[in-house]
């Protein structure tokens, strides 16, 4: 199995994420700046890719010839410094109908994170703007206030985030040139600053309560955010929030979904129960090669450059591993050369570093390792290990491999909820191709129990690939290059040493991690298959805690039903598992009881207090009857921040949820009411028709139309939206369902 590509995407709360969406209908141009990757996020939007300083400038000769009226360019602050403003000039001058989008984050963050040279600020760049001719101009930014006191250009506007689409509309029906800056720090680099204390660091941080979460991807839509990540559940998949990474953008709140909580005070949790280096001494006397130090390699002089690959996820310190090894064969006295191959330098994307080093510095007669020349693979992620790339460029006789085996979603899965991926394959693969010359663990796993970071995770891998002698370097020469780093020494110390013991008895550092009382670690592991019986007796007592006693002897009734005709046609239980599940989707729908109820249920504190410590407090954002905010520019629905009190309400409405469908329930005129009754009839309705034709050879179009329930999730206009999508690939696998019938009856009329 080929490996998929990584490819690049915003970082976590990147206000691009956000600033280069444009309304329905409307394309932008594409300028130079780390914004260029919103050509590969949404290639049919973002076009047409320009040299720095030709901004939207391709639109002046195209736009006498073409039907299209208007479009967006993007342009970022460091851009029009360097000579951004040079285009801009010139669109001015032609007078013809566009709008810059004038990305304005205050760091040039495509390299590194340097200040933009000429340092204007906004005030100052819609001045010089103002002067040049440009008349409708407006500031959009995630923090209003602070532009409270400062004088702009007459008829400036100052909006919240929020109104960017509504801004857009308005700016493309201007008849000339027209601008919009977008005010919004850089994410990463307002990281970076926030943990040297530079930086105000809010004190908040989102959280999902999982069993409210419907999976739909609406907050992956609002947010394009890869903190989200999938979290596999016994009633499917739902999200979860990594807040390791997360960079407290805030936008995924925006989906609309009840099951966002913004936590406020407290902090962190940190690993609960025993830590490992007290269990690694109790566990010493049943780990006889653990006894003193760890064994040393055996290590000859070096004749002639080794080569070292190491395969990774940009932003998570692939880059300082190679920087690491470099030094230490730097300190060892022999000639290095590092070369980092990070594409567009954003997180999330393949990033390869070639360190190589030898005796002479003629020996290092290149920075690429070229195919057949690496010694070793560092794979700190399967899917860029496993990639040609990296597979190519190993040695095929002598070549070892350390990778981590743990499966982090793609930027894909922002865009798509559904996305899915096998790695069973491609570790199978990697095993096949690399044999006992490969050594193969789930490193991030490992380095979020042991080390409750899973960033150490790299090191840790360092660690394996040192101890199995595939780094010819001294132990003292990495741990020196680590001191020097001067970044988490400590830490990364720890997950060195970590790494080496994995290396020599894995089993014992798992026996010591199932004896410590850890934190959850989260892993993204697709669904297990259970037997129908298991997930029938689930769902039952699902809907017996649901509250409508009735959906009981119903639900069994009809998956009984199921069950006995593909009996009759086949050996397998598909068809009985698609609709054990899909049924109970539809019948015991999350309304605004079964929200309260799970918002009362115990798991939920529980939850919060496995990721959270001290003393915080709660906001919930939900968007459900009074609580619905309507856009009045865009019409579109939104949510309102309540408080903690809250809970209180639910409390009760789960005590009384027996109301539900009663006259005396407030929410059954809820427009959401009449589609859940009408999805429920028309599946149960479709199933009586599948359990009378049902045959062998239109089973699989069975399974399909049974789980089409599956794709109806959300809250709101979502689930309105994703049940249409369902009713159009209904329809498709029903005219085919005709169409098989058809073909059957002709061949039993010709026999």
């Amino acid at each position: 199995m080929t490996a998929p590509p990584r490819a690049p995407s915003f970082c976590s709360g990147c206000p691009h994420n956000r600033s280069t969406k444009v309304p329905a209908g409307s394309r932008a141009l594409a300028g130079i700046g780390c914004h260029t990757m919103a050509m590969l996020a949404d290639p049919l939007t973002t076009t047409t890719v320009s040299h720095m300083g030709a901004e939207g400038v391709m639109w002046l000769g195209m736009q006498p010839f073409t039907s299209e009226k208007h479009v967006f360019a993007n342009l970022g602050d460091g851009t029009f410094s360097h000579s951004g403003i040079l285009a801009v000039r010139q669109a001015i001058a032609a007078g013809v109908p566009m709008t810059y989008k004038l990305l304005y984050n205050g760091f040039v963050s495509m390299t590194g994170g340097q200040a933009v040279e000429t340092g204007l600020s906004p005030q100052q760049i819609l001045g010089v703007l103002a002067a040049e001719g440009l008349q409708k101009m407006a500031v959009v930014t995630d923090e209003p206030e602070k532009y409270q006191g400062i004088v702009l250009p007459p008829g400036v506007a100052v909006h919240h985030r929020t109104d960017l689409e509504a801004v857009q509309r308005e700016f493309r029906e201007y008849p000339g040139v027209s601008l919009i800056l977008y005010d919004q720090p850089c994410a990463t680099e307002r990281r970076r600053l926030r943990k040297r204390g530079k930086w105000h660091d809010p004190d908040r941080r989102s959280f999902i309560h999982a069993a409210v979460c419907e999976g739909c991807g609406d907050c992956g839509k609002a947010s394009n955010c890869m903190s989200i990540e999938p979290l596999e559940t016994e009633l499917g998949r739902k999200r979860r929030i990594n807040q390791g990474s997360c960079n407290k953008d805030f936008s995924c709140v925006e989906g609309f979904c009840p099951s966002f909580v913004t936590v406020e005070g407290g902090s962190l949790r940190k690993p609960q129960g025993t830590p490992p280096s007290a269990l690694l001494q109790a566990a010493l006397p049943a780990a006889p090669a653990w006894q003193g130090e760890l064994p040393v390699p055996a290590q000859l002089p070096l004749q002639r450059a080794h080569s070292v690959l190491i395969a990774g996820i940009g932003g998570t310190g692939v880059v300082t591993i190679g920087q690491t090894l470099a030094m230490a064969a730097h300190i060892e006295g022999y000639f290095s050369s590092n070369l980092d191959v990070t594409g567009l330098a954003q997180k999330y994307g393949a990033v390869h570093s070639h360190v190589r080093w030898a005796p002479r510095p003629d020996m290092l007669h290149a920075t690429r390792i070229a195919h057949g020349e690496a010694q070793a693979l560092i794979g700190c992620d399967l899917l860029v290990a496993a990639s040609d790339e990296s597979v190519r460029a190993m040695d095929p006789v002598h070549g070892a491999s350390v990778i981590c085996t743990d499966l982090v979603p793609t930027a894909e899965f922002a865009r798509n909820p559904d996305w899915r991926l096998d790695a069973q394959p491609l570790v199978e693969g990697l095993r096949a191709r690399f044999g006992d010359r490969a050594l193969l663990l789930d490193g991030q796993r490992l380095a979020q129990a042991l080390m409750g970071e899973p960033i150490a995770a790299n090191m840790f891998m360092l660690g394996a690939a040192w101890q199995l002698g595939q780094i010819p370097l001294r132990l003292a020469s990495i741990e020196r290059a680590i001191e020097l780093n001067g970044v988490a020494v400590a830490m990364n110390h720890e997950a060195f040493t970590w790494g080496r013991r994995a290396a020599v008895d894995l089993a014992q550092v798992e026996r010591i991690l199932a004896a410590r009382a850890p934190g959850k670690v989260v892993q993204f592991i697709p669904r297990r298959q259970k037997k129908v019986e298991d997930i029938v007796a689930h769902r039952t007592a699902h809907l017996q805690d649901y509250g409508v006693p009735a959906l009981v002897p119903r639900y069994q009734a009809l998956v009984a039903r199921v069950g006995t005709a593909e009996a009759r046609v086949a050996q397998g239980t598909a068809l009985t598992a698609a609709v054990a599940h899909a049924y109970h989707r539809l019948l015991a729908v999350k309304d605004e009881w079964e929200v309260a109820r799970l918002y009362s249920h115990p798991d939920f504190r529980r939850e919060l207090h496995e990721q959270f410590e001290g003393d915080f407090r709660l906001k919930l954002h939900l968007g459900a009857g009074p609580f619905a905010r309507r856009n009045r520019a865009t019409g579109a629905v939104g949510k309102s921040e309540v408080g903690s009190w809250i809970l209180g309400v639910f409390k009760v409405m789960s005590a009384l949820r027996g109301l539900r469908g009663t006259w005396l329930d407030v929410f059954r005129w809820s427009p959401e009411r009449p589609l859940e009754r009408q999805l429920v009839q028309q599946y149960e309705q479709d199933l009586e028709r599948i359990v009378r034709e049902l045959r062998a050879d239109n089973l699989s179009l069975a399974v399909q139309l049974a789980q089409l329930p599956d794709s109806v999730r959300g809250y709101g206009h979502v689930k309105e939206q994703q049940a249409q999508q369902m009713q159009v690939r209904r329809a498709l696998l029903w005219s085919q369902w005709e169409d098989a019938s058809a073909a059957s009856e002709d061949v039993r009329k010709t026999a």
